[in-house]
C-alpha cells in the first residue's frame, strides 16, 4: 500500500491504485512529536484504506513537519490533525480543503473558530471511543458501589477497615448527555441490571434507558440517583450545570463520575459535600485545569478516585476507528450525502 516513498516534506504517500487519476486527496497532520496519543503510522492508514471502500485514485498523505503540512494544503480535499496543534498551522490557504477533522469528541478548545477556514466544515471523531468509555464507567460504578477510594486509603495508611458493598442491579443511574459516550454507558449499565434514566436537550426516548427527561427536569430526577454520570460535552449551558445547589439534591449515599468536561461539575463544593459526608464517593476522569494541579484538594478529598482523562482513549482502537470515520466522511462527501460527526460550533458538540 505504501507507493512512491518521501515526498517533498517529509510526507508518507498512500494509493490505493497506481493508475488512474487523482480524484479525491486526504491529508494526515501527525503530532509534532513521534510517540503521542494521536500519532497515525503508515500500518494504520495501510489497513483503514483497505476497510474504506474509497475509489482507487484516492491519495493519502501522512507528515509530522510544518513542510509537508504546507505542501499537501496545496491540493488536500480533508485533513486529520489533534486539537494540538491546530492553532500552530491553521489557517493555511488550503484552496480544495473540504473539512478539518479533529480525533476528539470534544473541540471547544479550539474556539474561537477564526482559525477554521470559510466554507469548511469541522468534524470530530464522536463513535470512536464508545467501547473503552462504557468499560470505564463499568469499572467506576464498581468502584464506588465497593468503596474502593477507601480501601486505596486504608491500604495506604495500613488500617484494616472493612465497607461492604452492594450489588449494581436494580440501583438507579442517572447519565447527563446521552451522545456516544454516554448511550455507551447506558448499554453496559442495563447489562448490569441498573435502572437508568438519561437526561439530555429533549425527552426523546433511548433504547437504553428507562426514562428520558430533557435537562429542564434533571433537578427532579437528582433525589432518586444512586450514581449520577455527567458525560454531557461543555457548552454556555452545562458550565457549572452540577453546581452545589443541584449536588445537594443528590442522596448522601450517592456517587458522582466524571467523564464529560471539568467545568460541568463544580469541584469545590464536590470536595465540601464529600468531606461533610453528604455524598458517597466520586470517579474524576476530567478536570476543570488539566494536568490537575498537584496541589488541587481533590488530590486528598476522601472519597475521591482521579484518572488522568484516560476513559476513552484506547492507544488500539482510537485511531483506526477516527481513520473509519474520515474515510467515511470523505466516502459520504463524494457520493453527494451528508456527512456525519458535523461539529455544531453554535451548539458546541
Amino acid at each position: 500500500m505504501r507507493i512512491g516513498g518521501q515526498l517533498p516534506g517529509s510526507m508518507t504517500f498512500f494509493r490505493k491504485s497506481r493508475y488512474g487519476s487523482i480524484r479525491m486527496h486526504i491529508h494526515i497532520q501527525n503530532e509534532q512529536e513521534p510517540g503521542g496519543n494521536f500519532e497515525v503510522s503508515d500500518s494504520i492508514i495501510g489497513e483503514a484504506l483497505a476497510r474504506s471502500g474509497l475509489a482507487s485514485d484516492t491519495v493519502v498523505t501522512l507528515a509530522h513537519d510544518k513542510a509537508g503540512f504546507r505542501s499537501a494544503m496545496e491540493t488536500a480535499g480533508f485533513l486529520l490533525m489533534p486539537v494540538s496543534i491546530v492553532r500552530e498551522l491553521l489557517p493555511h490557504p488550503a484552496p480544495h480543503l473540504k473539512a478539518i477533522m479533529c480525533p476528539s469528541a470534544g473541540l471547544e478548545v479550539l474556539a474561537p473558530y477564526e482559525w477554521l477556514p470559510s466554507g469548511v466544515e469541522l468534524l470530530n471523531n464522536s463513535g470512536a471511543q464508545t467501547e473503552k468509555v462504557g468499560e470505564y464507567v463499568v469499572m467506576a460504578l464498581l468502584m464506588l458501589a465497593n468503596h474502593m477510594a477507601g480501601a486505596a486509603r486504608s491500604q495506604r495508611d495500613h488500617i484494616w477497615k472493612r465497607e461492604l458493598g452492594t450489588p449494581l442491579r436494580g440501583r438507579r443511574l442517572t447519565i447527563m448527555g446521552l451522545g456516544s459516550l454516554g448511550g455507551a454507558a447506558a448499554r453496559w449499565a442495563t447489562t448490569f441490571g441498573m435502572k437508568v434514566t438519561g437526561v439530555r436537550t429533549s425527552d426523546r426516548p433511548h433504547v437504553d434507558c428507562e426514562h428520558v427527561v430533557s435537562f429542564a427536569s434533571i433537578d427532579q430526577v437528582l433525589p432518586q440517583t444512586d450514581f449520577l454520570l455527567i458525560a454531557c460535552p461543555l457548552t454556555p449551558f452545562t458550565t457549572n450545570l452540577m453546581n452545589r445547589e443541584r449536588l445537594a439534591l443528590l442522596p448522601p449515599h450517592a456517587g458522582v463520575i466524571n467523564i464529560g468536561r471539568g467545568p460541568v461539575l463544580d469541584e469545590d463544593a464536590l470536595c465540601d459535600a464529600l468531606e461533610s459526608g453528604r455524598l458517597g464517593g466520586a470517579v474524576l476522569d476530567v478536570f476543570t485545569t488539566e494536568p490537575l494541579p498537584p496541589s488541587h484538594r481533590l488530590w486528598d478529598t476522601p472519597g475521591v478516585l482521579v484518572t488522568p482523562h484516560i476513559s476513552a482513549h484506547d492507544p488500539n482502537t482510537l485511531m483506526p476507528r477516527t481513520l473509519d470515520i474520515l474515510f467515511s466522511n470523505v466516502r459520504l462527501w463524494t457520493n453527494g450525502e451528508a456527512m456525519s460527526n458535523r461539529y455544531g460550533i453554535e451548539r458546541g458538540y
